[in-house]
């Protein structure tokens, strides 16, 4: 598996296998055991997704070593404070069973829809106790997740600590190009969720017809776009043969003017969740 580096020089694998809805209990637990088998070593979690638990149990009965795997998991927007973010890692650490994190997230910014006033000071303040956990190597890196240009310029002028990813909504037709170049600028790497745009995405036609010609199916193009723009790419998927899929691109590589073209996309496959308008 090929890797990246980030700006603190923690390597994480390229792609990892996403967890957003997949239903706490057996589902989790073997589509995580499903993943593991076929080959990834980055598992991408978060406490609202509600299946820390069972993935932490997957992690165990795999039984490979700690060091292993990549583990990311996330703070949810009601534990947005100094009170409350130490309590949240310590629980999501317990569920997941280990005493330390390759990467913790904040999982949305504050924005002003909710909070007109104190936006910046609410991101700001709980980026200081993530920092706080990584000063004290309980996190082997930190970051945040969908923050637009306007949060991480006041975040990154209330810090001395970069933020060394931004996870963000990244596939074809819904690419958000001035946070990607701002990131890439500024040493911030990107993960991509929703590579395949939840499945809204393969069904279009120009996608399903590059992919008969690479023989490939549209899931394995999609995550090679992502690669190829640069980004660590985190695919979902429940079914057996499509998470062996989705791991499985390094056989072909996408030309120029493939890649151009699907750059060049319409919008299709966006989710409707903006971190500027977002009420949760």
């Amino acid at each position: 598996m090929k890797k990246f580096t980030l700006n603190n020089g923690v390597e994480i694998p390229s792609i990892g296998y996403g967890t957003w809805q997949i239903e706490e209990g057996e589902k989790a637990y073997h589509s995580v055991i499903t993943a593991l088998e076929a080959g990834y070593r980055h598992i991408d979690t978060a406490a609202v997704y509600g299946n820390e638990k069972s993935i932490g149990r997957a992690l165990q009965d795999f039984g490979l070593p700690r060091k292993e795997i990549f583990l990311t998991t996330k703070l949810w927007n009601t534990d947005r404070s100094p009170e409350k973010v130490k309590q949240a890692l310590h629980d999501s650490m317990e569920k997941l069973q280990v005493d330390y994190l390759d990467l913790y997230l904040i999982h949305w910014p504050a924005n002003a829809k909710q909070h007109p006033s104190d936006w910046a000071k609410i991101n700001s303040e709980t980026w200081k106790e993530l920092c706080k956990a990584y000063e004290n190597k309980t996190l082997r890196a930190i970051g945040v997740s969908n923050f637009m240009i306007e949060h991480l310029e006041t975040l990154l002028a209330s810090t001395e600590v970069k933020p060394s990813v931004n996870q963000i909504e990244f596939h074809p037709g819904w690419l958000q190009p001035k946070v990607v170049d701002f990131c890439k600028k500024n040493d911030i790497a990107l993960q991509a969720w929703s590579p395949l745009g939840s499945g809204r995405v393969l069904d279009h036609p120009v996608l399903r017809d590059l992919a008969e010609r690479y023989d490939v199916n549209v899931g394995q193009l999609c995550v090679k776009f992502v690669l190829q723009s640069g980004i660590i790419c985190l695919p979902k998927s429940e079914t057996p043969q499509n998470i062996k899929l989705n791991i499985n691109v390094d056989n072909f590589e996408l030309s120029a003017k493939d890649f151009e073209l699907i750059k060049q996309l319409p919008e299709i496959g966006f989710s409707g969740l903006d971190p500027h308008t977002v009420d949760f």
